[in-house]
């Protein structure tokens, strides 16, 4: 079986916290004469980074499926990875992407690369011509304790509290902006073997109703407000990481 060993952001503060409080070293006695050695600096403990991973599902061979108008899932999952992309490094936040052409990637891959970024989001984009609005979706793994070796394709039940926690942030900021937002649970690759906190964000066409106007997903107006919204969460999740 396949495992992943991981360090939570709270271990690494731990850790850093305790390096920071450590007494110095104490200084020892000289020979008359003698010049003092200064005892040596302790390590420089860099804070964990916070980074958000956005992966554009499908890719190559992999379509997806067929929007309105022909326009294919993965074309539209890789428009929207790079617009959020572009929000997010404009509000300061750090951002690795999977998928950055119309390549096929195996959820491996994929899941490799979200892990060794060490995300404190991540992020999972598709699309889908039915429905309205924006469909969150987290695992539907049973959560489970965090350990530092978590076997693969069941890494995220670790995190699954996190993620629920996440998926809140960015359904109140969907709903601020009068994007409609249906909630699910989901055990698909590569979601249940990443080791931070993640939510799959689908986006449906937008149907005409009180506060909405009819536009399709590939409606780039649409496209910004979604990932405006999803950026302000992550602005707020970032905060709330701080502290």
């Amino acid at each position: 079986m396949r495992w992943i060993e991981v360090a939570g952001a709270l271990g690494m503060t731990a850790v850093a916290a305790g390096l920071q409080q450590s007494p110095p070293a104490p200084q020892l006695p000289q020979a008359p004469g003698m010049p003092s050695v200064p005892a040596p600096a302790p390590p420089v403990v860099q804070p964990p980074r916070f980074v958000v991973v956005v992966d554009a599902a499908h890719g190559g061979d992999d379509t997806g499926a067929r929007l309105s108008g022909g326009v294919l899932e993965k074309t539209i999952t890789l428009g929207l990875a790079a617009r959020l992309r572009s929000t997010l490094h404009a509000r300061g936040i750090e951002v690795v992407t999977t998928r950055q052409a119309d390549l096929n990637l195996p959820p491996v891959s994929r899941a490799e690369t979200a892990n060794e970024a060490r995300g404190a989001a991540c992020l999972v984009i598709h699309a889908t011509a039915t429905g309205s609005g924006v469909h969150l979706f987290t695992s539907s793994l049973t959560p489970t304790a965090n350990a530092r070796f978590l076997a693969w394709q069941t890494a995220q039940s670790a995190y699954v509290t996190q993620s629920l926690k996440l998926e809140s942030e960015i359904d109140s900021a969907l709903a601020h902006a009068a994007i409609p937002v249906t909630l699910g649970r989901a055990s698909v690759e590569p979601m249940d073997s990443l080791t931070c906190p993640e939510v799959a964000v689908e986006v449906a066409p937008l149907v005409g109703g009180h506060v909405t106007t009819a536009k399709p997903v590939t409606d780039a107006g649409y496209q910004a407000a979604v990932a405006n919204a999803v950026a302000a969460a992550l602005e707020q999740w970032r905060s709330d990481w701080k502290q």
